[in-house]
């Protein structure tokens, strides 16, 4: 508004005036005052209405610039009280829009987080529970006299407290998993040698069962990974295929060269695993059968071990199932 106040002021106003002297209009002065008048007036008027526009466009845009803000401060509060549930609303796709997105899939994260620690909490009281109480009534049952101590009843105690004994270290190596982005120490591994040395020790417990064990290794099996844990999930995968293959059955392992990375397949026969529980085979303390003992399933700890350090060595596990087999595969970078 000052610079067309100025420009009309001091250069409209002598083009103006040039223009009433070259046509000689009579009471130029009058018609000059009459043309400030008038273009200052028109001026303010458009000028408040070119304000009050701005005003009114520069409130809307910045009530919907902040109205996810506002939002994300509104659920991070119910957040900090436990509350995972609140969504922010993503009316757009600029860049308060991915902030939105990115604070929905935080809060996922969070969601899924608590509870898992609530899952895990639970199915660590689970776990602990049914041993105890069985070292706790065979204690009472012996101090009240209801049985006598004998070999036997020892070797139950010994059984219960061994199984308190796995599950305080598959805990334990369940936590170093979660570490093992900060601890891994890679070197060049023979995928192959790591294998053949695992069936090695498992070669008893596949003989107890007739279990027939099949290898087909197939290109460069040179990899750079941890060894120590790359063994661990090795056989923790081996230790799956034993636990749920039935007597006489069959375990194929097979390690192809992809482009950019080695798969591992371990295959067995036994009973299928329905599509419902396939995704969440992985997932820690979980059984797709709540049923089974724990002395064929264990803890549910094994193939969680597994996902962590794999993922941990920048690989990708995965699980297929069919009523002929199972596969649990996993993928490393070479």
């Amino acid at each position: 508004m000052i610079i067309a106040w100025l420009a009309i002021d001091f250069v409209a106003f002598g083009y103006f005036s040039h223009l009433l002297n070259e046509y000689n209009i009579p009471n130029k002065h009058k018609i000059m005052q009459m043309f400030l008048d008038a273009t200052h007036r028109y001026l303010v008027g458009t000028g408040f209405a070119a304000l009050s526009l701005a005003l009114f466009l520069g409130f809307w845009l910045i009530k919907m610039i902040l109205r996810p803000l506002y939002q994300m401060i509104a659920i991070t509060r119910k957040i900090a009280e436990g509350d995972y549930t609140a969504k922010v609303q993503v009316p757009s796709g600029d860049e308060v829009g991915e902030l939105g997105k990115a604070f929905n899939a935080m809060t996922d994260s969070l969601r899924r987080i608590e509870l898992l620690r609530k899952n895990m909490v639970v199915d660590i009281a689970h776990e602990l529970r049914a041993p105890l109480t069985n070292i706790r009534g065979y204690l009472e049952a012996l101090s009240d006299g209801v049985i006598d101590p004998s070999n036997k009843v020892v070797e139950l105690l010994q059984e219960e407290t061994l199984r308190l004994g796995n599950l305080s270290e598959d805990l334990l190596r369940l936590s170093v998993a979660d570490a093992a982005r900060l601890t891994l120490q890679r070197t060049p591994v023979d995928l192959r040698e790591l294998l053949a040395h695992a069936l090695t020790l498992f070669s008893r417990q596949f003989a107890d069962k007739a279990i027939t064990v099949e290898t087909r290794f197939s290109g460069e099996q040179e990899i750079m990974a941890d060894p120590e844990k790359l063994a661990q999930v090795i056989q923790n995968v081996l230790d799956n295929a034993w636990q749920y293959t039935p007597h006489g059955g069959r375990v194929r392992i097979i390690v192809e060269r992809l482009a950019r990375s080695v798969k591992a397949i371990f295959a067995n026969t036994g009973d299928p695993i329905s599509e419902k529980d396939l995704p969440s085979i992985f997932e820690r303390f979980y059984r797709a059968d709540k049923s089974r003992s724990r002395d064929r399933g264990g803890a549910g700890i094994g193939l969680a071990i597994v996902k962590e350090l794999i993922e941990a060595h920048d690989g990708r596990v995965g699980a297929e199932s069919s009523a002929s087999e199972t596969r649990i595969w996993f993928t490393l970078p070479v």
